[in-house]
């Protein structure tokens, strides 16, 4: 006789299902934390120190999607203190000169007046790292390398980013597409700018952000061709201020470097699918997109929380573990493509000095200045992620 089941019937588990994340990274360790809050025991393990885990300088933009998923994990309130709000956002055209401010009021569905925070990687990473430790069903192993033979588990996640020898080993293809522009991080002082106010600027080599991180400090994640920001990485400090200034817009007057200018490249990245066996790809490790409108991380955390709704399942019999990695791959992949879709379309419209696109890029931002329902929509896409624009 044949047996039909269907995904939410009953299967049978082993009493403490478990998995092993590789890459302790903010989303591979978040990801062990989100499984070990649905009651798997996890094994954390990344080749370098925690040290080395917590001292990259930059900072991330963190959206609503981000801030839920914080909060059901017990973490929002142990990060107070390390958050920068705006409560704005301006995005400016340098090429036509318009500028549309997008307020938290835009947001809709009763939010908070807030647009999104910025989160220093410092803080971030040593919370994690820190309630990890902690966690009863959580095995750290850090700063040792992945020997040959290793226990099975019922889930391998793939968290060691963009180069993942995790996903190299599964044999997932893997595309990339890289930008002529790369991006150059440096924090900086300056004035012209509320605390709680973040920048987008479009410029013909690139887009410009400037976040508040707290103060009179500033994040900024500067585009350009690559050959250009190389040569900027190697000035002193008056030659690069002076570049940054002519830069900006003359309303931001920036007074003092607070680090190091840092340049690198970026590219357009996605692998598929997004699992295979019991192994799932999480984060950059899946997919990279352009820093502009600080989606990347965000993006990376929304896998964290379909990753975990998958894994109740699995905890409550609800759910094969066999069947996690096709099921995460169904869901994420839509959001996933969009996001990749919508920041590339952003580049590549406002990144040129095109007379032709000129027109279009006015129309779109009088719209967007004139309507509100329509940066209520924008802003939406941004905050929780597009496919989450039907939902009540």
């Amino acid at each position: 006789m044949l047996r039909f089941f269907c995904a939410d019937q009953p299967v049978p588990t082993p009493s403490v299902l478990t998995a092993r994340v590789h890459g302790a990274g903010p989303t591979g360790a978040l990801a062990a934390l989100a499984l070990a809050d649905v009651g798997w025991r996890v094994q954390l393990r990344d080749p370098l120190p925690a040290h080395d885990l917590c001292s990259r300088s930059r900072a991330y933009a963190l959206t609503h999607s981000s801030r839920e998923l914080l909060e059901q994990l017990g973490l929002w309130q142990s990060l107070q203190a390390a958050l920068a709000p705006f409560r704005r956002l301006d995005l400016c055209d340098r090429a036509t000169g318009q500028r549309v401010p997008f307020l938290g009021a835009d947001l809709g569905n009763g939010r908070t007046e807030l647009v999104g925070w910025i989160l220093e990687h410092a803080p971030l990473m040593q919370l994690l790292l820190q309630a990890a430790e902690a966690h009863p069903l959580i095995q750290l192993d850090l700063g040792a390398m992945a020997d040959g033979a290793q226990e099975a588990v019922d889930l391998c996640v793939a968290a060691d980013g963009h180069h993942s020898p995790t996903r190299q080993a599964c044999g997932i293809a893997h595309w990339r597409f890289p930008y002529r522009q790369g991006c150059l991080t440096v924090q900086v002082r300056l004035r012209g700018s509320d605390p709680d106010q973040a920048w987008e600027l479009f410029r013909p080599e690139g887009p410009f952000a400037v976040l508040p991180l707290g103060g009179d400090a500033f994040q900024l994640v500067w585009s350009a061709p690559l050959w250009r920001l190389r040569e900027l990485e190697q000035l002193d400090g008056v030659a690069f201020l002076d570049a940054l200034s002519a830069a900006l817009p003359e309303e931001l007057q920036v007074e003092v470097l607070l680090d190091q200018p840092r340049a690198f490249p970026v590219a357009l990245e996605m692998a598929w699918p997004l699992h295979r066996g019991r192994t799932v790809l999480l984060g950059e490790v899946a997919h990279r997109c352009h820093p502009v409108g600080g989606q990347g991380l965000n993006l990376c955390w929304r896998d964290v929380a379909e990753l975990q709704q998958l894994a109740a399942r699995c905890t409550g019999g609800r759910l094969s573990p066999s069947r996690l990695g096709r099921l995460y791959t169904r869901r994420r992949w839509l959001d996933i493509a969009l996001v990749l879709w919508a920041t590339d379309a952003l580049v590549r419209l406002f990144s040129n000095r095109s007379p032709l696109l000129l027109p279009l890029r006015r129309v779109a931002l009088s719209s967007l200045g004139r309507f509100q329902w329509l940066r209520q929509l924008s802003l939406r896409a941004m905050s929780d992620g597009p496919c989450r624009l039907w939902m009540p």
